[in-house]
């Protein structure tokens, strides 16, 4: 009896073990060998098996954040629009995080400005084509975490004035000043930018080692690449 009771339960280990991979999403790859998601009813398909991978607009979720989106202008490193249109997603567990940090930031007065969320892959793609520090930018062979949802550029506002506080550059700076070690700043913007590394990294952020306004959620690796435009998001 104990002999068949194992076999019994090794049968249907296996079994669902095979229905588990049956029912595994294929995510085809690119020509560097990623699996990248590229259309809406792919996309679905993921997010029915896993909820949580949801891309959410952050503007429409977190109704207080101020956007600024800087890549739906020319005012960028690469002084074109690769946008159509000024808004944000980002990953349902990322954009919970920034709700959060919305929350603790307002008693201080002070608030999110988000300059970029989510990027289509086809857009790290064209920022390693036309920006010469390679430094800062992804390359498509890697591909970006903010192409998994899961990275943000932001910075803290103050809510009376909708001001930026002092940071110790501008957005998108590819210079060394604008890594979040650099000690030669006025002493306003290593305090301000010690208290955005500090909010980011207590709700499960890390910020880029090149970029102050940049952040990684924790759990990037466990979202895939995606390379979905924002027009087809808000029709899915």
């Amino acid at each position: 009896m104990k002999k068949f009771c194992l076999a019994l339960l090794l049968f249907w280990s296996i079994a669902a073990a095979s229905a588990q991979t049956k029912s595994a999403l294929y995510i085809p790859k690119n020509k560097y060998g990623l699996p990248v998601i590229t259309s809406v009813e792919l996309y679905r398909q993921h997010v029915a098996q896993n909820p949580s991978h949801e891309l959410v607009e952050l503007k429409s979720y977190i109704p207080s954040l101020v956007l600024d989106i800087k890549y739906a202008t020319s005012d960028n490193l690469v002084k074109e629009p690769v946008y159509k249109l000024a808004t944000a997603y980002a990953r349902k567990p990322v954009a919970d995080a920034l709700k959060k940090i919305q929350a603790e930031l307002k008693p201080l007065g002070l608030g999110l400005k988000i300059y970029d969320g989510y990027r289509p892959y086809k857009v790290t793609e064209i920022f390693f084509r036309k920006v010469k520090k390679k430094a800062y930018v992804a390359n498509p062979k890697d591909g970006s975490r903010h192409n998994r949802g899961c990275a943000v550029d932001l910075t803290l506002i103050d809510l009376k004035t909708g001001k930026e506080l002092e940071m110790p550059t501008p957005y998108d700076a590819t210079v060394v000043q604008s890594h979040p070690n650099y000690p030669h700043v006025t002493a306003e913007a290593k305090k301000n930018r010690a208290l955005l590394i500090k909010v980011m990294e207590r709700n499960g952020f890390k910020v880029f080692h090149t970029e102050w306004w940049h952040y990684d959620f924790n759990d990037w690796k466990s979202y895939p690449l995606m390379d979905i435009s924002f027009e087809e998001l808000k029709k899915s």
